[in-house]
């Protein structure tokens, strides 16, 4: 039988995994996770190429991979990915794709979301996926900070990854901050996001809100480059992976 080349669509709650990236001394990686349970269904090895690598504790509401392997009926396939999966790790839904798709080269715009539990209330039940943060946040002046990092920018001083060689511009085509009820949501668009990007995005407008920084202070961010400069990474556990999208 011919080999195809499939997409799969998948949902992860990342809280006891170390991130995304199969690692060689733990088990505990959403990519290892999956490619076990492939690489048993199909009976010999198969690797999945995913559309990010999310940090360990990030969650993804709608990740998107893609794998080489013989070609198989799909829906059984997908309902015995289904069964092998551990509870927290889904598979969404899973098709053939065109034969050079790849989930992180052909992507062209990802969206995270990233949740803050505004409150001094306790957040009992959805604690692992939003940070508690009581204290008053300035929405106006975080909407001011927004609006500079917006657009297309050398983003070095928001990535975590000190030796990091290639171009670190992107273009972050959306920042909407919104509020419901106690809850405070970051919702960040880009063609790409570097290493932590998204969360030291967070960690600063947050530190705008909380008064520890001028919103006016951001443009220079992008001059200087240097990420010591740059507001704190955000907790992981607030970080979703919400959509990728493809042309």
């Amino acid at each position: 039988m011919g080999g195809r080349t499939y997409r799969l669509t998948l949902c992860y709650d990342g809280t006891r995994y170390r991130g995304w990236q199969r690692l060689p001394d733990t088990e505990l990686t959403v990519q290892g996770k999956i490619e076990a349970a492939l690489s048993k269904i199909f009976g010999s090895p198969i690797e999945i190429s995913g559309s990010g690598r999310t940090d360990a504790g990030v969650h993804a509401r709608a990740q998107v991979a893609s794998f080489h392997a013989p070609e198989q009926p799909l829906a059984p396939l997908l309902r015995q990915l289904r069964q092998l999966l551990p509870p927290d790790i889904g598979a969404v839904s899973l098709e053939y794709a065109a034969e050079r798709f790849h989930a992180r080269l052909c992507a062209t715009e990802k969206t995270y979301i990233y949740r803050v539990w505004n409150s001094d209330a306790p957040d009992v039940f959805e604690r692992r996926w939003r940070i508690p943060l009581p204290d008053r946040l300035d929405f106006s002046a975080m909407e001011r900070a927004a609006s500079y990092l917006t657009g297309t920018h050398d983003f070095l001083a928001f990535c975590s990854n000190r030796h990091y060689k290639k171009s670190s511009v992107r273009t972050l085509k959306g920042l909407e901050i919104c509020r419901d009820g106690a809850e405070v949501r970051f919702v960040l668009t880009a063609d790409g996001f570097l290493y932590n990007m998204a969360r030291i995005l967070v960690g600063t407008l947050l530190e705008v809100g909380l008064g520890k920084r001028e919103a006016a202070s951001v443009p220079a961010l992008f001059e200087e480059k240097t990420r010591a400069l740059a507001g704190p990474t955000a907790p992981a556990g607030g970080l979703c992976l919400w959509e990728v999208r493809y042309d």
